[in-house]
Formats: structure tokens, C-alpha cells, sequence
């Protein structure tokens, strides 16, 4: 069997895409289900199509030597809408033929527990070698090894690509932030993305940022990726919730430097209730 030496060294895949990201007329929409962009040789990044769901979440789908990671299984659950299991089946189809071996696995898990983000996970309860994590918040860091100094990641291993997982409570209590050894990616989830973060536990929230400021600044990462985009191209303004057609959308990636930015202005609002506006984030506390 083959076996893959993934990069000591993060290196940064393709991002230049443009994603789907809706139509004027959702009845009429020709988009497919599922957008699925090839971020490097064994890494993708599919994205739902908004007329399916407004949400429209990101999901990532990255490839080991043992196992394959789906992080996040979407905003809907049927098949015939939202085909996620055949698309990903596809995938790993390809790969592996590519990539010849046998009982290759599939771990499922989850940026956090929100509906959008764990709805599709029926459609893999059934399929061979694979293996869903719980969302609760207590299997979650039971699974990956998080115990109460959330300071201190645990660790996912594909196969010899080592993912770290960073808890990061605050916008859900089951939050994980991943980062990828192998491209540099740090994913984020709902907890920092160009659009509309949502604070449910503020304390816990700024302890998150703080969190992932400090781990990002002592690795090199290429890309924060989150899982929506709900901000236009103009500073500072946001599409309607529930809008199911986006034309003007800013790209999904961030950086450590916007990273940085949202720390500041979590420090800045220190818990005071209310939509606190900035240029490419929108802090709802």
C-alpha cells in the first residue's frame, strides 16, 4: 500500500474558486446540490448550494492514509436535496483510485452541533468503516481528547496527517477549531468567518479568541477558513438573513491578522450586549 508523506512544512492549496453562491430566482436556480472544489491533491472544500438551504455551510473533506475527515454534514437532511453521502462516496471513489487500499475509513465529525452543520449525519449511519462523533459538547472533547485545561489541544491522526483540535466554546458549547498540519488550514467553524459571529457564552467566547490568537500565532497557517460567508463587498454590510442569492460576496478565507482584528474588538466590546459592526465581521453579543 501506498503511503502518503504529507508536508513536515504546512503548504497552501488552491483557493482561487468562485463559489456558488445563489440566484435571483431560487425556483430557477441551476446550480449543483453540492459545490465541490479541489483544494489540493487530498484535500476538498464543498459548499451547499443556498437554494437547498439559505445557510449555504461550508464543509471539508480531507484524506489520510487509514481514514478520510468530513468535517460538518450540512444544513439538510434528505438524500434526494442534499446528496451529500453520494458526493462524498464519489470522492473517496476517485481517490482511492488513486490511492489504492483496503477498508479505508471515514471519520465524521463537526466544527459544532448546530443544525447546519450536523444535519446530514443520517445520511452516513449505515455506510461501511465509519465512524460519527457525538456532537455533545462531552463526546466531543471525549473523543478528542480535550480535557479541562481547554488551553491544551487534542489531536485527530488520519493516517500521517495529524489534525490538532482546539476547543472553542463560546458561539456553541461544542465548538472545535481545527488545524491542519499537513496545508495549514486552521477551521474555524461559526466561531470566526466574514459574516455574523454569534456569542452565546461571551466569557467563554473571549477566552476562545484569545485561544486561537496564541495557537495561531506560534504555527504557520495559510488560511482561517470558516464555514458561511455573510458579508457583501462593502465594508461593514451584511446580506439579510435568510438570503438565498449572494453575488457580492467577500472570499471565505481570512487571516491571523483578521484573526487578530476580531480580538481586538471582543477586548474592545467586553460583553456589552448588542451588534457591534465592523469591516469584514459583525459581533452579535
Amino acid at each position: 500500500m501506498e503511503q502518503i508523506c504529507f508536508p513536515a512544512i504546512p503548504s497552501a492549496g488552491n483557493l482561487d474558486v468562485r463559489w456558488i453562491h445563489g440566484s435571483e430566482s431560487a425556483k430557477h436556480n441551476t446550480d449543483p446540490d453540492i459545490q465541490v472544489h479541489r483544494y489540493d491533491e487530498h484535500t476538498y472544500v464543498l459548499r451547499q448550494n443556498k437554494a437547498i438551504n439559505y445557510e449555504a455551510p461550508f464543509m471539508f473533506l480531507m484524506f489520510g492514509n487509514a481514514r478520510a475527515l468530513l468535517l460538518d454534514t450540512g444544513a439538510t437532511a434528505s438524500p434526494a436535496y442534499f446528496p451529500l453521502r453520494r458526493t462524498v462516496d464519489e470522492i473517496v471513489d476517485r481517490w482511492l483510485a488513486d490511492h489504492p487500499r483496503e477498508g479505508y475509513g471515514l471519520l465524521v465529525a463537526h466544527t459544532h452541533g448546530h443544525g447546519d452543520h450536523i444535519a446530514g449525519d443520517g445520511q452516513f449511519r449505515d455506510r461501511p468503516d465509519t465512524v460519527i462523533v457525538d456532537p455533545a459538547a462531552e463526546r466531543v472533547r471525549e473523543f478528542f481528547g480535550l480535557g479541562d485545561d481547554l488551553d491544551v489541544p487534542g489531536t485527530v491522526d488520519l493516517g500521517g496527517r495529524v489534525l490538532d483540535a482546539v476547543a472553542s466554546p463560546g458561539h456553541h458549547g461544542s465548538a472545535v477549531t481545527f488545524y491542519d498540519r499537513a496545508t495549514g488550514l486552521l477551521l474555524t467553524g461559526d466561531t470566526v468567518y466574514p459574516g455574523r459571529l454569534y456569542v452565546a457564552d461571551w466569557p467563554a467566547f473571549e477566552q476562545t479568541i484569545d485561544r486561537l490568537v496564541k495557537f495561531a500565532e506560534s504555527r504557520p497557517v495559510t488560511h482561517v477558513l470558516g464555514c458561511h460567508i455573510e458579508m457583501t463587498g462593502v465594508p461593514g454590510e451584511d446580506y439579510p438573513i435568510r438570503t438565498t442569492y449572494q453575488p457580492d460576496e467577500p472570499p471565505l478565507q481570512m487571516t491571523v491578522e483578521q484573526l487578530r482584528r476580531i480580538r481586538d474588538a471582543v477586548a474592545e466590546i467586553g460583553g456589552r450586549p448588542g451588534v457591534h459592526v465592523h469591516p469584514d465581521f459583525i459581533v452579535y453579543a
